[in-house]
C-alpha cells in the first residue's frame, strides 16, 4: 500500500510543482514586463513631448547650432542621460559628456534615422551596465534632422525584479512544501482505509470470517468493505451448512457402516464354510470398511474441531513412554514394509499436559503419511528434544517429499499434494487443530526426494 500512498504523493507533488512553476514563470514574465514597460513608457513619453517640442519651436535653427540649449532644456524634463545624435550615426551631444562624438549603430538610432521611433536594450560594453534606450527622429517639416536619445540605467529596475522575484520563489518553495504535506494527508485518508481493508481480507483469507473492517465513508471503498462483509457472511453460512451436512451424514454414515462391520466379522469366523473367493471377498469388504470408518471418523473431528465441540482430558503426559508405545503399535508395518523406524528421545524430557488419545492420534497421523510415501528399505526417526519452553518432538522420513508448490497448503482441509494418493486430505489439518488445542504448533519442511519432517512444539508441564 506504501506503492499507492508513493504514487498518489508523487501525483500531487508533480502537478503542485508544474503548476507552482508555470504560474512563476507567468508571474516573474508579468513582473518584468510591468517595471520594464513601465520605464519604456516614460521614457518614450518624455522623447516624444521632447520631439514634438523641437519641430514645434526650435527648428528655426539648425541641430549643431543648438545642441548644448537642447541638451539642457531636455534634461531639465528627465533623469535619464539625453543624447543628440547626428544623421551620420554621432553623437553630437551628451547630457554625461560621455559618449560625445561616439558613432551609434544601435537598432533604436536606425529606426530612428529611418523616421520612427526605435528602442535598444543591452549593455554598456566598457561597464556592462544594463541599459534601455528610447530614440525618436527630431522633423524639421517631415524631414529628419537628427535624433533625440534618452538612456536609462536598468540597475535599480534588475534589483527590483529580482528582489520580487526571490520572494515569488520563496512563497513558491513554502507552497510547494505546505502542498506536499497536505499531500501526504490527503493520500493517507484513501491509504488508510485500503491498508485496513487489505488488512481484514488477509484475516478472511486464513479463515476469520468473523472479522469486520471499519467503514469510513459511503465511498467507492465502503461499498468494497460492505462486499467484504457480505462475502464473508455468506462464506460462513455455507461453512455452518457445509459442516452440519458433515456432520449429519457422518452419523448417518456409522450405524450401517457398523451393522457391515459386524456381520462381516460373524461372517468371517465362518470362514471354513466358504471358497477361497468368497473368503477374500470378506476380507476386502473388511478393509474397505475400517477405511471407511476412519474416513467417518475423521469427518466427525473435523466437525466438532470447526464446532468447538472437541473436549481435552488433560493429564500429565510421560513423552518417553508414550512414544515407545505408539512404535510398538507399529512395529508389525514397519516390518512388512521393510522400514526402519530409529526413536531418539532425549532423557529426562519433562512431562506435557495432554489428552494422550489425541495426541496419539496425532503421531498416528503422521506416522501413517511417512509410511505411505518412505519406500521399502528408507527410515522414519521419531526425535523428542527439550526446548526453552517445553518439548520438540519431530517426525522424519526418508520418503519421496512434498513440492515447494504444494508446502504451504499441505495443512489446509480437504488439500492433497498427490490427487491420486489415498486419503481424505483432512489428517494434517486434523493433527494442526489438536495441536493448537494444546497450545503448541505444528512445522512441516520437506524437499522432493529428500524426505519430509514434522515438527510438533509443546508446553512442559512445568513451563
Amino acid at each position: 500500500m506504501y506503492g499507492i500512498k508513493k504514487r498518489l504523493v508523487s501525483s500531487y507533488f508533480l502537478i503542485i510543482l508544474l503548476t507552482v512553476f508555470l504560474f512563476e514563470l507567468f508571474m516573474f514574465i508579468a513582473i518584468r514586463q510591468y517595471y520594464l514597460g513601465h520605464i519604456r513608457d516614460s521614457l518614450q513619453n518624455k522623447a516624444e513631448v521632447s520631439a514634438a517640442f523641437y519641430s514645434q519651436y526650435l527648428v528655426d535653427k539648425s541641430l549643431e547650432e543648438q545642441v548644448s540649449s537642447l541638451i539642457n532644456s531636455f534634461a531639465e524634463t528627465t533623469s535619464a542621460q539625453v543624447q543628440l545624435v547626428g544623421l551620420n550615426g554621432t553623437v553630437l551631444g551628451d547630457s554625461t559628456g560621455i559618449s560625445w562624438g561616439e558613432s551609434l549603430h544601435t537598432p533604436d538610432i536606425k529606426a530612428a534615422l529611418n523616421g520612427s521611433a526605435g528602442e535598444w536594450q543591452g549593455r554598456i560594453s566598457e561597464t556592462g551596465e544594463p541599459v534601455l534606450s528610447i530614440a525618436v527622429p527630431l522633423k524639421n517639416g517631415g524631414e529628419t534632422t537628427g535624433v533625440l536619445r534618452l538612456v536609462t540605467s536598468l540597475v535599480e529596475a534588475y534589483a527590483v525584479i529580482e528582489k520580487t522575484s526571490l520572494v515569488l520563489l520563496l512563497a513558491g518553495v513554502v507552497i510547494i512544501a505546505v502542498s506536499i504535506i497536505i499531500s501526504i494527508l490527503l493520500s493517507a485518508t484513501i491509504t488508510k482505509p485500503i491498508r485496513e481493508i487489505i488488512k481484514g481480507a488477509e484475516e478472511m483469507a486464513v479463515g476469520k470470517f468473523s472479522v469486520r473492517i471499519k467503514k469510513r465513508n459511503n465511498d467507492e471503498l465502503g461499498k468494497l468493505t460492505d462486499t467484504l462483509h457480505y462475502m464473508a457472511a455468506e462464506i460462513t453460512r455455507h461453512e455452518q451448512l457445509k459442516n452440519k451436512f458433515i456432520s449429519s451424514i457422518s452419523h448417518e454414515l456409522r450405524t450401517p457402516l457398523t451393522s457391515i462391520k459386524g456381520w462381516v466379522i460373524t461372517l468371517l469366523s465362518e470362514s471354513p464354510r466358504y471358497d477361497p473367493i468368497v473368503q477374500e471377498g470378506l476380507e476386502i469388504i473388511d478393509k474397505e470398511t475400517d477405511r471407511l470408518s476412519l474416513l467417518v471418523e475423521e469427518l466427525l473431528d473435523l466437525s466438532r474441531l470447526v464446532e468447538g465441540k472437541i473436549t481435552l482430558h488433560i493429564t500429565r503426559v510421560n513423552i518417553n513412554e508414550w512414544v515407545q508405545q505408539i512404535a510398538k503399535q507399529l512395529t508389525p508395518r514397519t516390518k512388512r514394509q521393510n522400514i526402519q523406524l530409529v526413536i531418539e528421545v532425549a532423557p529426562d524430557l519433562p512431562d506435557i499436559a495432554g489428552d494422550p488419545n489425541r495426541l496419539k492420534q496425532v503421531l498416528l497421523n503422521l506416522l501413517d503419511n511417512a509410511l505411505k510415501f518412505t519406500p521399502n528399505g528408507g527410515m522414519i526417526y521419531i526425535f523428542a528434544n527439550k526446548t526453552e519452553t517445553g518439548i520438540q518432538l519431530s517426525v522424519k522420513d526418508t520418503g519421496t517429499g512434498i513440492p515447494p508448490e504444494d508446502l504451504p497448503h499441505i495443512k489446509k482441509r480437504f488439500y492433497k499434494a498427490n490427487e491420486s494418493s489415498s486419503g481424505s486430505g483432512l489428517g494434517l489439518s486434523i493433527c494442526d487443530e489438536i495441536t493448537t488445542l494444546h497450545e503448541g504448533r505444528m512445522e512441516i519442511y520437506s524437499m522432493p526426494e529428500i524426505g519430509t519432517q514434522v515438527d510438533l512444539f509443546f508446553p512442559s508441564t512445568s513451563s
